[in-house]
């Protein structure tokens, strides 16, 4: 059986705890057993409060580890308490992180990994909003602010909150297989995780809101028409804008040229799509303003690593389940 240790303090995230620790529990080896022992503890063994006022009782002292050993996996989640960057919590983690097999941080945990050291020269993330100051804080860290989880060697980071039940199905998924992870997913009704390098937030979420009232329709439009004619120029005459003077103000104020936000959302239209619907690839590529298949599975590559056909798989058991449960009710 493997060991999961999860670290607590006060200020952490009760999500970033809970999370991770539900995906554990739930897991089954092949015999149906229970796959991971998980255990929690803080320094001095003592109750923690998290950022919501929730609070948690942990299951034993973080420097007592005399009968317990190093964990399998170690998990260090976030919050606000992470940020302070406690230097008895970061000592120890300095002294004992370096056992585990796998060192995994949720959010603004890995604040904490970098204060002790253990990322220096890796890829990592975090949240997006702490992205920036977790750069400059520790320059010898790649900070990729993209992706909802990065595995670098045996480390791995995650983002924001429930990022970290994506990273843990899929280190449930590395220990157990395919099958065991969508089990436990199915039991948690959440997909079977997300890949790594999909982006935190969707186009309209990760942009800019335009400040004039032409310009956010125009932002509206796009998301409600991706197979339209999204050319400037279509869009200038939407505004009320000559296509010069559209384009730059558009970019002044959302953030991003039109072009870029347009490719922006016609891959979130295509990942819902997938996500959402049974169609096939090449109707997924119509709806969602592509001229071809092959455009779209370029573009899904680019940003995503994943051809459309393999982000399809890593959905469909979830849209079996529920076309199923359609059917059931339907009879």
């Amino acid at each position: 059986m493997r060991t999961v240790l999860i670290v607590l303090f006060d200020g952490v995230q009760s999500l970033d705890v809970t999370g991770p620790l539900e995906v554990f529990a739930a897991a089954r080896d092949h015999h149906g057993r229970a796959a991971y022992q998980i255990r929690t503890g803080s320094l001095g063994g003592t109750q923690v409060v998290t950022t919501s006022g929730l609070t948690i009782i942990p299951g034993g002292d973080l420097r007592d580890d005399r009968q317990a050993g190093p964990p399998d996996l170690l998990i260090v989640p976030g919050g606000a308490g992470a940020r302070r960057r406690d230097p008895d919590l970061v000592a120890w983690l300095r002294a004992h992180a370096p056992q585990p097999e796998r060192v995994a941080s949720v959010c603004t945990g890995a604040f904490l990994l970098a204060e002790a050291g253990l990322l220096d020269g890796r890829r990592v993330t975090t949240h997006w909003s702490r992205c920036a100051a977790l750069r400059d804080a520790y320059p010898a860290i790649d900070v990729d602010p993209d992706p909802i989880f990065i595995k670098d060697g045996r480390i791995a980071t995650s983002a924001g909150v429930t990022a970290g039940i994506d990273l843990a199905l899929a280190l449930v998924e590395d220990d157990l297989g395919r099958d065991a992870a969508l089990d436990v997913a199915r039991g948690l009704v959440v997909f079977l995780r997300r890949p790594g390098n999909q982006a935190q937030f969707s186009a309209q979420l990760s942009a800019q809101v335009a400040g004039r009232a032409s310009l956010r329709d125009v932002q509206q439009w796009i998301a409600e028409h991706p197979a339209g004619d999204l050319s400037v120029e279509a869009l200038a005459q939407q505004a009320s804008l000559s296509p010069r003077h559209f384009a730059r103000a558009f970019a002044a104020e959302v953030g991003l040229p039109p072009g870029r936000y347009v490719e922006r959302t016609r891959l979130e239209a295509a990942r819902r799509h997938l996500e959402d619907t049974a169609e096939g690839i090449e109707q997924t590529a119509r709806a969602c303003g592509y001229r071809t298949t092959e455009a779209m599975r370029r573009a899904f590559i680019e940003a995503l690593g994943v051809s459309p056909a393999e982000y399809r798989r890593r959905f469909r058991p979830a849209i079996k389940e529920r076309h199923h449960a359609d059917r059931h009710r339907l009879v």
